[in-house]
């Protein structure tokens, strides 16, 4: 121990002798780690720590795969209200389990109504998930049978809306104007279901206790809702799967006859798998860009290190000559490289944790459990030791360096110059090549990424979003309860919105364009006979009503727009978009085309196409486009047929308003407010801002990667420049003699600087070489985050290198202007 103590006396001395490297390793490393704790605890925070929830490896979600139907993602559909009941009745795997639906409602009772974003569960999801209420109780299976109005508020919503009054519970909110409740208030840290993003987060729940329209035959093919459940101790996924297929059976047999030609199968899977499938590639990709940094900082420090044993080669070979051991040298050599470490590591986790305070907020909405994203101590043990092992490792290969020292030699030759041997140059070089090829790789990815982000820029949207404002509204149900109330406030609203100054086209959706939303209606074209094997007919359906289509501006095809005349007494009419239209009737004027909702076997009346439109972007532009109809609000009860409830069915009483205005869409947005409560005084909208904005929120991931990978990609390329400046310049210092020689026996000092520049250029050529071969192998990584360009572009490629070969002579041209301005006659007299 005293020894050690020494060897750290001895290497903090060192450090302070020479401030100019100490700080610039220690600045070098700090940014390296800084960076890499900062993606570490992404990683750590949305992929490697478990879901909060008591024994989280035995939650679970259990969803219907309907065969023969593309429904995107994963392939799962959800669930419908049968399978619920079904599934939590006759599984016998599940400790606890239930379904969910997401669901919105206007708050008020206190202070200005808003719009909340909420859950319905069935009484088995909170026993499910085993986490106790901070205040009161949850709500209980008897009280979801009998339809109770109990709710359970979210800490948040406890905090901002109610104050954290500690009375809260016994007392009553009213949601879509109806009175419930309170019984409860959720811990700080709990959040179900676990979204995506900083924006949906659910702020209370409510028990399911299914409405009549749920019940009836024609909502057994609703596949929106989702189950979660607690396996049994000791049971596996895969039992549970098994478990579950069982009764899936069993409900197949059970289906109506209009759902007899529908085959779903059972997926039981780890709720942590769910949670973090979607965002597993991106965080997996920023942690190799960050690494990518992180060894080219190492490989400067190396680097570093390196130079600074050659410049004391002398004092190493007089420490040998009387008798040191090398043992000794090396535990000092590699306690000054972790002195140097361990500082860059400390600064680094406050840099971090600057990055995350200001960050955290830029991150993309794809990302789930962003709330749980923080500088733990899992996060500062991995920087911690990231630093010793950085330490120790970059400081193995110049303290061998070091004690390879030919004494005799150094002390006859090198003792005022400390001139670096072969080996030594040549392990400097190695490093930066390494440094030129790791930084390449990443520079090639950020072309790429910019090059997709450019394409995916240029996409025809089908629609222009320009000078168009938009917001989402919902009509509280107590209140608008029958269709001539919903109908008279939608109609109230357009007439109002048409009479706004400067208002040209407003129309209503049940589905904006670029929301990301998504669903997926079953539908039989007329005459068509699909494919052996091919899926079922779906497509994205949509409600419109007033002016929708010249509002959103998307081209008329063929035929005509939906107008007020297609009403319920008229003939029954669609229109549908370009791909649709060119899958069922290729080469055909799909004018007068005619297809129903529905499978073969529901009776469902005919529609006929009147007007084909371009194809719109649903979501983000990068997202293939998807086959699409619309249809008029008036005429859905009547398009449904006997799968209509008109009893209970309510349609148009909640979606998008969209209005295009010859003045700035900002303006228009408090138009649309102040609108929305001339009609109804209580009546909150959501998401109102521009189509722009919109389009700008799809693209928001995709705009994240690209900034992210390029931030990364500058730095790296900046570090592997530095340390060719570094190089070279070493090299120049140590070659002083050689060059003044040279210019003496007559060789001019544009030689010297094209000898210079080709060195730096030829240590560039074999990195870029190294480097286009590692980009060819990480394209594999890459290839899922581009959009219409290869992960092999030659004008990527070729710019990329060009630009750091660029980049390594610039680099290289300061050290050699310097070579060739020294005095021949001073450098050989002071030799």
């Amino acid at each position: 121990m005293p020894t050690l103590l020494l060897d750290l006396k001895f290497a903090f001395r060192q450090l302070r002798k020479s401030p100019g490297f100490t700080a610039t390793a220690v600045l070098m490393l700090a940014f390296g780690i800084g960076a890499t704790t900062a993606i570490f605890s992404i990683v750590e925070g949305v992929l490697l720590r478990s879901l909060p929830f008591p024994d989280s490896d035995r939650l679970v979600v259990l969803a219907d795969r309907l065969q023969g139907a593309d429904v995107g993602g994963n392939g799962e559909a959800g669930v419908t209200v049968p399978d619920i009941r079904a599934y939590t009745h006759d599984t016998h795997s599940f400790a606890s389990l239930g379904g969910y639906q997401y669901a919105g409602f206007e708050l008020s009772g206190n202070g200005d109504p808003a719009q909340v974003n909420a859950t319905r569960m069935t009484g088995g999801v909170f026993p499910a998930l085993g986490v106790a209420p901070l205040l009161g109780r949850v709500y209980t299976q008897q009280e979801d049978d009998q339809s109770q109005a109990v709710v359970v508020l979210s800490y948040s919503t406890w905090q901002s809306r109610f104050h954290g009054d500690a009375k809260i519970l016994g007392t009553k909110i009213l949601l879509d104007r109806k009175p419930y409740l309170v019984i409860g208030v959720m811990p700080r840290n709990f959040e179900f279901p676990l979204t995506s993003g900083h924006l949906n987060r659910v702020e209370l729940w409510v028990p399911m206790s299914f409405r009549p329209d749920e019940l009836v035959p024609g909502a057994s093919a609703n596949w929106s809702y989702q189950m979660v459940g607690r396996l049994k101790s000791g049971v596996t996924p895969s039992q549970a799967q098994s478990d579950a297929e069982r009764v899936a059976q069993d409900i197949m047999r059970g289906y109506p006859s209009f759902m007899t030609s529908l085959h779903i199968s059972s997926v039981v899977r780890p709720l942590q798998e769910e949670t973090i499938e979607q965002a597993r590639p991106l965080v997996r990709t920023l942690f190799f860009a960050v690494a990518i940094v992180l060894l080219i900082a190492c490989a400067n420090l190396a680097g570093l290190l390196l130079v600074r044993a050659i410049r004391r080669q002398r004092e190493v070979a007089v420490r040998l000559a009387l008798g040191a051991r090398a043992a000794a040298l090396l535990r000092q050599a590699i306690l000054e490289s972790l002195i140097l470490s361990v500082l860059g590591g400390l600064l680094g986790i406050v840099l971090a944790a600057v990055a995350l305070s200001v960050g955290k907020s830029l991150l993309p909405e794809s990302l789930p459990r962003i709330s749980e994203i923080s500088l733990n101590w899992v996060v500062v043990s991995f920087a911690l030791l990231l630093a010793v092992v950085t330490g120790f490792v970059c400081g193995l290969a110049p303290a061998f360096a070091a004690l390879h020292t030919n004494v005799n030699e150094t002390l006859k030759e090198g003792g005022r110059s400390g001139s670096a041997g072969g080996g030594h140059a040549r392990l400097r070089s190695a490093l930066v090549v390494a440094e030129i090829a790791i930084a390449l790789i990443l520079l090639t990815a950020s072309g790429l990424l910019l090059r997709s982000f450019d394409k995916m820029r240029s996409v025809d949207l089908g629609f222009q979003p320009e000078h168009t404002a938009t917001a989402a509204y919902s009509l509280p149900q107590k209140q608008y309860s029958t269709q001539p109330a919903v109908d008279t406030f939608n109609k109230e609203l357009l007439l109002r919105l048409r009479q706004a100054p400067g208002a040209q086209a407003v129309g209503l959706t049940s589905f904006l364009p670029a929301s990301g939303n998504n669903n997926n209606q079953a539908f039989v074209p007329e005459g068509y006979v699909p494919k052996k094997g091919e899926n079922m007919s779906l497509a994205t359906s949509a409600i419109v009503m007033g002016d929708y289509f010249r509002a959103m501006k998307i081209p008329l095809l063929r035929g005509r727009y939906l107008t007020e005349a297609d009403n319920a007494n008229a003939q029954l009419v669609l229109v549908v978009n370009r791909k649709l239209a060119e899958h069922y009737w290729p080469n055909q004027d799909s004018i007068g085309k005619r297809l129903r909702i529905g499978t073969p076997e529901m009776q469902t009346p005919w529609l006929t196409i009147v007007g084909e439109i371009a194809d719109v972007k649903l979501g983000s532009p990068d997202e293939p486009t998807k086959e699409q109809y619309y249809l008029s609000v008036d005429q859905i009860e009547k398009a449904f047929g006997t799968l209509a409830q008109p009893a209970t069915d309510l349609n148009g009483n909640g979606g998008y308003i969209v209005l295009r205005s010859a003045l700035p869409p900002e303006q228009m947005e408090n138009v649309l407010r102040a609108t929305a409560r001339s009609i109804d005084l209580q009546l909150a909208l959501t998401q109102v801002q521009t189509m722009q904005q919109n389009v700008s929120d799809t693209e928001a991931p995709r705009r994240f990667n690209t900034a992210i990978i390029t931030a990364f990609a500058a730095a790296a390329v900046l570090l592997a420049v530095l340390g060719i400046y570094s190089v070279i310049a070493f090299s120049v210092a140590s070659r002083v003699q050689e060059m003044a020689i040279r210019m003496a026996l007559g060789s001019q000092r544009s030689g010297i600087i094209r000898l210079i520049l080709i060195s730096g250029a030829r240590l560039a050529a074999i990195g870029c070489a190294i480097g286009l071969l590692g980009a060819a192998a990480a394209s594999g990584l890459l290839r899922s985050f581009l959009f219409g360009v290869s992960p092999f572009d030659p004008v990527v490629l070729t710019m990329a290198a060009v630009a750091v070969l660029l980049l390594a002579l610039v680099a290289s041209a300061l050290p050699a202007t310097r070579a060739a301005s020294i005095d021949p006659m001073q450098s050989l007299r002071g030799e």
